[in-house]
């Protein structure tokens, strides 16, 4: 295993979004105390949007200055803006219309209303990337994230990365994702460069149907064949479970009681 790689695990799927609800707030109170702002990646999912509940819901979430965080998403559903399948949709309703955000810090994937194609959304996700980067002070063409939430599918996927799939190799921030196995099938989705320039990489897992994917990324499994695998951050990557979806980690990878 990944030596900065830990896995956490929780008895159950609400437990779980409340701790990842607190040690993400605890995380980006932290680097807004370092540096003046904060930046994260969302995700959607069942365990995604209950952790952005959780932390609309958390008593101590004005303890981070919302005006100086920004805001990204790891993928997006190519659809048009109202469609409740957008990832950017459920953060509104869990989270981001009940706490005070600065609206040209959410950065948002632009939906099939804004452009004509996939491609071109990737690009102009691409170009906003790279221009928070800039504003942050870093020449690489993603900002540094400080924590990236991916939901994981039971046959491994994360963002918008499937087994198979030419993105796993993908070196460009951004791509379009065509002919996805999950409805619906064409979206846009940050690639492994982008995920890996985050500080912390929090992987996120509940139910018994993803337990042998998680077993799997956490062993060694090719990326190519298993993209949670692929999953690191630059200082820590975590895999926030309950205890269905650790049901077949081995022990000697499961944290100590």
């Amino acid at each position: 295993m990944t030596p900065n790689r830990r896995v956490l695990v929780m008895a159950d799927p609400n437990l779980l979004a409340q701790f990842v609800a607190t040690r993400l707030l605890a995380t980006l109170v932290d680097a807004q105390t370092q540096r003046g702002f904060a930046s994260v990646v969302l995700t959607g999912g069942g365990i995604g949007t209950a952790s952005l509940v959780a932390l609309a819901d958390h008593p101590a979430r004005n303890a981070l200055d919302w005006s100086r965080l920004d805001v990204f998403w790891g993928d997006e559903r190519f659809v048009p803006a109202d469609d409740t399948e957008r990832n950017d949709r459920g953060a509104e309703r869990a989270l981001l219309d009940h706490v005070p955000v600065t609206p040209n810090r959410v950065h948002r994937i632009a939906s099939s209303d804004d452009v004509a194609t996939p491609e071109a959304a990737a690009a102009a996700y691409a170009e906003v990337l790279a221009q928070v980067a800039r504003e942050h002070g870093h020449p690489e063409p993603v900002p540094r994230f400080d924590v990236i939430l991916l939901g994981m599918g039971p046959e491994g996927h994360i963002a918008s990365i499937f087994p198979g799939d030419t993105a796993v190799h993908a070196g460009e921030p951004v791509v379009a994702v065509r002919d996805c196995p999950k409805a619906p099938p064409t979206r846009v989705s940050l690639t492994f460069p982008s995920i890996r320039a985050a500080n912390e990489a929090w992987v996120l897992a509940t139910s018994p149907e993803k337990a042998s994917a998680v077993a799997h990324a956490l062993s060694g499994t090719s990326p190519t064949e298993l993209p949670a695998a692929g999953v690191h951050g630059r200082s820590h990557t975590l895999f926030l479970l309950d205890e269905a979806a650790a049901g077949e980690v081995p022990v000697e990878l499961r944290p100590r009681r």
